[in-house]
């Protein structure tokens, strides 16, 4: 699977998972995540990816996916990992240690029932019962879980065998793993069996009640027919029916017998599973970069509303004016402005802005939410290369007021936050000063005590 196809699956593994967390939990806040979904592209599903990517990588879905998929790396060592102690076992069940002669019917039984059996269920699964999931890949799904161990990836499961049920890839991808699993099983049955042919001396016997020679050579060689076409021994009629009564001495009997199940167990068993496995690959890979968004769904119907305004829909209703009205705070930033100062919710009594020199842009005040909103949209299209938000820390550090400087910070290319000092003859509290600190460090935000207004008309620190 390449990487961009890879990043196209798990972008819109996340979208589903986003869109399952909201129908359980309600509505996520999204003013941050859709106003850049909104300069991400024209198209609806372009925007409802940019803005899954925004929320999962701020609320850990995306530190989850990664867990998932760490887990499902693990799972796949393991089950492969038991595949492999199986597939001995069933050599040496088949053949035992040697002290016996080897019935061939009940070896072959022992190598190919189970793997017959699960393979004719899966095929009649295939052609009537549509949609389905084998054991092991259910296990897998639940190992996964499991070992990613992350509280985010709780919808992650759910997520991705809906968005394959879409194309019905579910069937490909688990049977995938599981062609994949017993493919590797067999084919470690198969070296242990050659290893202990090559190493102990095995004789091989058939023994009824009720059926007659005839049918066990007639059997044989109905079996035998295809191996014997890619170049594996067949026992001539008078081997197999000397081999009813006792095991035979003869080196050739012990070739031939050896080499009929060998040939076997590749024909029957091998070569079945390989080809369903390149089934499974290659429809995956035909129905993988065909994965999209189904946006009938009410979510994202939903999201149509936020993401993609009616004037957008519809086009330009009104012409426009000829002058547009000045605003004070939020004021309209020019893409040519390399720094900027804005301030938030400063009282009248502090004179401002204070004298800029050129170059410097100032947005005013922020007071409302309507003003905060025109000034993001705006800086998300022309992003300064500078910017100084000035707070009061006489107030104290909200979440809301945090959460809006780390906004702020998104859209420039540096950002300080300047502390600004109180007016003459008022205080200011050291444990109020010490929690925007505290605050600030932990956002990740650069900030200064004194003005930084000669960092930002120069750009040096």
């Amino acid at each position: 699977m390449s990487e961009a196809r890879s990043n196209h699956l798990q972008c819109l593994w996340l979208c589903e998972a986003i869109r399952l967390r909201e129908e359980h939990a309600g509505p996520l806040e999204d003013a941050e995540a859709n106003r850049l979904a909104r300069q991400a592209g024209s198209d609806l599903a372009t925007r409802i990816q940019a803005r899954a990517l925004f929320l999962a990588g701020r609320d850990g879905q995306s530190r989850a996916l990664r867990h998932w998929l760490q887990g499902a790396r693990l799972a796949l060592l393991a089950l492969s990992l038991l595949a492999l102690l199986s597939g001995a076992g069933l050599a040496f069940a088949a053949l035992g240690d040697g002290s016996r002669p080897v019935n061939v019917f009940w070896a072959l039984g022992s190598l190919l029932g189970l793997h017959l059996l699960t393979l004719f269920g899966w095929l009649l699964g295939l052609l009537l019962a549509g949609e389905h999931q084998a054991a092991l890949g259910r296990l897998w799904l639940w190992l996964s879980e499991k070992l990613a161990r992350d509280a985010a990836a709780a919808q992650l499961g759910p997520a991705l065998v809906l968005l394959l049920q879409r194309r019905r890839l579910n069937r490909w991808l688990l049977g995938a793993l599981v062609h994949g699993l017993w493919l590797l099983a067999l084919g470690c049955a198969a070296v242990m069996l050659l290893l202990l042919l090559s190493t102990r001396r095995y004789g091989f016997v058939w023994e009824t009640t009720l059926l007659s020679s005839d049918a066990f050579v007639a059997l044989t060689h109905l079996l035998g027919g295809l191996p014997a076409l890619l170049g594996f021994p067949l026992p001539d009629v008078d081997t197999i029916r000397a081999s009813g009564n006792t095991a035979l001495t003869d080196e050739a009997a012990r070739h031939a017998w050896a080499g009929w199940l060998l040939g076997v167990l590749l024909v029957f068993g091998l070569l079945p599973r390989a080809l369903c496995l390149l089934l499974c690959l290659w429809r995956w890979q035909h129905g993988h970069g065909r994965l999209s968004l189904d946006l009938s769904l009410p979510a994202y119907r939903l999201l149509a509303e936020h993401l993609q305004p009616p004037a957008e829909r519809l086009g330009v209703i009104d012409p426009a004016p000829a002058a547009l009205p000045e605003t004070q705070a939020g004021a309209a930033v020019q893409a040519s402005a390399g720094a900027l100062l804005v301030a938030v919710e400063l009282d009248d009594s502090r004179p401002w802005p204070p004298p800029l020199g050129k170059g410097v842009a100032d947005a005013g005040v922020l007071d409302s939410r309507e003003q905060r909103r025109h000034l993001l949209d705006q800086l998300t299209r022309f992003p300064p290369a500078r910017l100084v938000v000035a707070v009061d820390p006489r107030r104290s550090p909200d979440r809301g007021t945090l959460a809006l400087l780390g906004e702020l910070s998104r859209t420039a290319a540096a950002t300080r936050v300047w502390l600004l000092t109180p007016p003459p003859g008022e205080a200011l509290d050291s444990q109020r000063l010490g929690d925007w600190h505290e605050a600030l460090q932990r956002l990740g935000l650069a900030f200064a005590d004194t003005s930084p207004l000669g960092w930002l008309e120069s750009g040096h620190d």
